[in-house]
């Protein structure tokens, strides 16, 4: 088994690239997992671990072989070049180099004729991606969707904050004028969660096929969805502010939308 001791190694240094980089992420096609869990749902969802770094110090390693997959390379590494590459305060010790998938909006499928999808404009904070992603994975929707997106969705940050969910939705990404011609081209009626000409979440059907499409914060909806929509819903507010946290008005809709389909 082979072992790497020295954080000046050059394979580790473009590790830790692969970690801080976008742009590196996005031209090797690779991206790190950290930790047990997020390894073993990476694995659920198809996903391709080239490489599994362990380091004795943080973990049993006869746990290693449960997270490999065909042809997965092995290597120890000493506790300093784990601490080099791990993003975590606390860590399991386990740090998995996988292949990242297209998220292409043509390799969505749909089982079923009414899929549910949640969509999230140009969300921006990496929380905000993986709570939106646990929501999505709460409720097992059929595909989650950002459009416009403003960071790749192999952030470590995203990957931690999702605890892995990341790997257990359908999602891709896109343009917000590609994401509305692909769901028109599959008859999915758009939701749009916006201030403007909106009813309330509530008196809407979302039995049929449907796409509940949240946007930030700061600015919420822009005007090509807006003026795409369906219908615009809102979510009515009681107190004195006008707006929520974009995942929690996204958890609100979509599981309106599973109590309509009984939870189906």
């Amino acid at each position: 088994m082979k072992e790497i001791s020295s954080t000046q190694n050059s394979y580790i240094k473009q590790l830790v690239q692969l970690k801080d980089k976008s742009r590196d992420r996005k031209k090797s096609g690779k991206f790190l997992i950290e930790g047990q869990r997020e390894i073993s749902l990476a694995l659920k969802g198809q996903y391709t671990i080239d490489t599994l770094l362990y380091c004795n110090d943080f973990t049993d390693s006869t746990h290693i072989e449960t997270l490999t997959s065909a042809n997965t390379e092995i290597i120890q590494v000493s506790k300093d070049v784990y601490q080099k590459l791990a993003y975590r305060d606390t860590t399991e010790g386990v740090i998995g180099i996988a292949q990242s998938k297209t998220l292409d909006l043509s390799d969505l499928t749909f089982d079923k004729p009414n899929p549910l999808i949640l969509i999230a404009e140009a969300p921006e904070k990496p929380g905000n991606i993986g709570a939106l992603l646990r929501t999505a994975d709460a409720a097992n929707v059929d595909a989650f969707i950002i459009a416009n997106p403003k960071t790749d969705l192999y952030n470590p940050n995203i990957i931690r904050s999702s605890v892995g969910c990341v790997f257990t939705n359908q999602v891709a990404s896109g343009s917000t004028q590609d994401i509305i011609t692909f769901l028109k081209s599959k008859n999915i009626n758009i939701f749009c969660a916006a201030l403007q000409a909106s009813k309330p979440y509530h008196t809407q059907d979302f039995t049929t096929a449907t796409a509940l499409i949240v946007g930030t914060e700061a600015t919420g909806l822009s005007e090509d969805w807006r003026n795409q929509a369906t219908q615009n819903i809102i979510i009515p507010m009681q107190g004195e502010i006008d707006s929520m946290n974009v995942s929690v008005a996204a958890g609100i809709l979509v599981f309106e939308a599973k109590r309509q389909r009984q939870f189906a």
